[in-house]
């Protein structure tokens, strides 16, 4: 597995990661603790030295499973988790300090480590300063605590709030073909900054994998039935895109996944995409992908394919869609 540098400050990673929240919510029935385990094991055996999770995700039940698969091998990962939320009261977003210290002592005891690589703020808490959540950071980082310091789906503002109290190791936000905003003002900004970008659903939540088509029933629970993308009526309409990218593909004897992956991971050095999947066929097909050497001629040819495609739907419920910073 190729390895990356997060910006210009950060931690050398595989160049694909594993977000594991899938393993415990979100996509349906979450795996047996033993079954995540071994996934996680399966992932650093083929080389996968990145691993992404959240004191939200059960809440609470995969940092715990992430902490029993990493533990013997501790030092040589590195594990991402975010705070954020007031899991056990109204869900809203929270990062008053004394929140994050909370959040942080938890994560510590479940992942069982002394130390977490990387820590987000997993969405913007719009009545907390930026400056307070960023200074009770480097206070973490200074105690030993934390190592870097990362946000999720912030905007150029708070970016560079925050990167003005501490640097700012790493961006997770959606990027893949099919949800390309990032583009426009949030890499440059990176790029100034030296900040790394961690893409999360970089397969479209799994649309891009051509698994998933307008008559596919997802499970009661996944919740890609409150996403409007998801519809019926608008995954039809998306097909194109999937259609498109697996005739580009074939045509490389890849999958549309390997496609859509090397594609990400073609657009700069400081990108570390981190698809989450439950399946063992799924992870090494997405491994792959980093062997996928996509040159300037091919990153024309895709874009000339698929550069007028409209996407149909929003990626997010309304509730969820009002959290994103902008």
């Amino acid at each position: 597995m190729q390895k990356r540098k997060l910006g210009s400050n950060g931690p050398e990673v595989s160049a694909i990661g594993l977000g594991c929240m899938g393993i415990s919510q979100s996509y349906g029935i979450p795996l047996e603790t033993p079954v995540g385990v071994k996934l996680i094991r399966d992932a650093f055996e083929r080389g996968i030295t990145f691993f992404d999770t959240a004191e939200v995700y059960g809440p609470y039940k995969n940092e715990e499973v992430v902490g029993e698969a990493l533990g013997p091998i501790r030092d040589q990962v590195v594990i991402a988790t975010k705070f954020g939320f007031d899991i056990d009261g109204s869900g809203a977003p929270d990062s008053r300090p004394a929140r994050i210290r909370q959040a942080v002592e938890g994560s510590l005891k479940r992942l069982r480590t002394d130390h977490i690589d990387l820590l987000y703020q997993h969405r913007v808490d719009r009545n907390t300063p930026m400056e307070d959540v960023a200074g009770t950071v480097k206070d973490l980082i200074a105690e030993g605590k934390v190592q870097y310091f990362g946000l999720s789906e912030a905007g150029v503002a708070n970016i560079r709030r925050a990167h003005a109290v501490l640097p700012v190791t790493a961006l997770q936000s959606e990027y893949s073909l099919m949800w390309r905003e990032p583009e426009e003002r949030i890499l440059p900004v990176l790029e100034e900054l030296g900040i790394g970008f961690v893409p999360f659903s970089p397969l479209g939540k799994g649309f891009l994998t051509g698994s998933i088509g307008a008559d596919t029933k997802l499970l009661e629970k996944d919740f890609r039935n409150s996403v409007p993308r998801f519809d019926p009526e608008n995954r039809a309409a998306n097909q194109i895109m999937v259609d498109t990218l697996t005739r580009i593909a074939n045509d490389k004897r890849i999958t549309p996944a390997q496609l859509a992956l090397a594609w990400v991971l073609a657009q700069k050095p400081w990108i570390a995409p981190i698809p989450g999947t439950t399946r063992l066929h799924r992870l090494e097909e997405n491994i792959g992908a980093a062997a996928i050497d996509l040159t300037s001629e091919d990153l024309a040819a895709i874009e000339q394919a698929i550069g007028d495609i409209e996407i149909k739907g929003g990626r997010y419920s309304a509730l969820n869609q009002a959290r994103i910073d902008r």
